[in-house]
């Protein structure tokens, strides 16, 4: 069965989305009226679009709702009322993306646009726009990448008691201690931790030393974040700083120089490929998740969109955190 999308008049625009709608949907926009069931779905984007920057989004994540949803508005039809969108209608769409539309999305473009519609439906139904959600039920296909290893509980300890005894070693080296905590206290990509100035670091009050992640692109402005370290970080950095003497970045080495220092760390505490930052990062997430943090703080400590997170992030770290069968 094939699924057509509903072309909109031309007389329709909505430039904020570069949906099209009509003089008399624009009116209720300009008051911010609230949607209710028999609202158009082309104004409910348009009133979205407005709790997207009252919710403090980044532009890009705003881009790709608009773009996703401009895309489902199309194919349901823009004047469709939204309390009459039904999980079968996403169903449809969503078999459309994947068997019937000319340009093929791939597995992670399919669960991103899946996750734009729970997002915006979710609105809706706390809004008590509408009534059920239609798009609770739609299960996401998750992409096949294999998962990261993690480490259970005994091999983080038997990891950071390795690196501990290598600062007091017959060569003293603090930095795979200072490495390995650092990720598994934080959670921070590869780049960020690579990029880290000494001036982003706060040990002012050793017992609860703090950092900033900072991006020097704008664009990425809504990526910054204050993370609290581990507690003897403040020990640490002091170790550190009289063996290594770094004036500006906290590493100054290469990205790669610090995977081999995981990879060699890892290898001597017993794990045969060593660790990862990836593998790392995805245990500190997995902790988190396990310790009762709410998925809204980790999606903010872990520097994620919502898209990002809710699509392809939040799974994985269920998925790892799942008891074993």
């Amino acid at each position: 069965m094939r699924y057509r999308s509903v072309c909109m008049p031309r007389a329709e625009q909505l430039s904020l989305f570069g949906l099209k709608v009509d003089d008399a949907s624009v009116a209720p926009l300009a008051e911010t009226r609230e949607p209710t069931a028999h609202t158009s779905l082309v104004a409910a984007v348009g009133a979205f679009h407005d709790e997207m920057i009252r919710r403090g989004l980044s532009q890009h994540t705003i881009k790709a709702f608009a773009l996703d949803l401009k895309l489902f508005a199309r194919f349901l039809g823009a004047e469709r009322q939204i309390g009459f969108v039904s999980s079968r209608d996403i169903h449809n769409y969503m078999h459309w993306l994947k068997h019937e539309r000319e340009i093929k999305s791939s597995l992670k473009s399919l669960e991103r646009r899946l996750t734009t519609l729970k997002v915006f439906f979710k609105w809706l139904s706390d809004s008590q726009a509408i009534g059920a959600d239609p798009a609770a039920p739609v299960l996401h296909e998750h992409s096949t990448d294999p998962l990261p290893k993690i480490l259970n509980r005994d091999q983080v300890t038997g990891l950071l008691s390795v690196a501990k005894q290598a600062m007091t070693g017959e060569k003293p080296d603090a930095r795979p201690y200072l490495l390995a905590s650092l990720l598994l206290h934080t959670g921070m990509k590869k780049s960020e931790v690579a990029g880290l100035l000494l001036e982003h670091i706060d040990v002012s009050d050793p017992r609860a030393p703090t950092l900033w992640v900072r991006y020097g692109n704008p664009r990425y402005a809504r990526k910054e974040r204050r993370l609290t370290l581990p507690k003897d970080f403040a020990e640490t950095l002091l170790t550190f700083r009289a063996q290594y003497r770094p004036t500006q970045r906290l590493l100054e080495c290469s990205a790669r120089n610090l995977e081999y220092v995981l990879t060699n760390l890892g290898k001597q505490a017993g794990l045969s490929e060593g660790v990862s930052f990836e593998g790392l990062r995805m245990t500190a997430a997995v902790r988190d998740y396990k310790s009762g943090m709410t998925t809204e703080t980790m999606r903010k400590k872990y520097g994620l969109s919502e898209i990002t997170w809710n699509s392809e992030t939040l799974p994985r770290i269920k998925h790892l955190a799942e008891a074993p069968l």
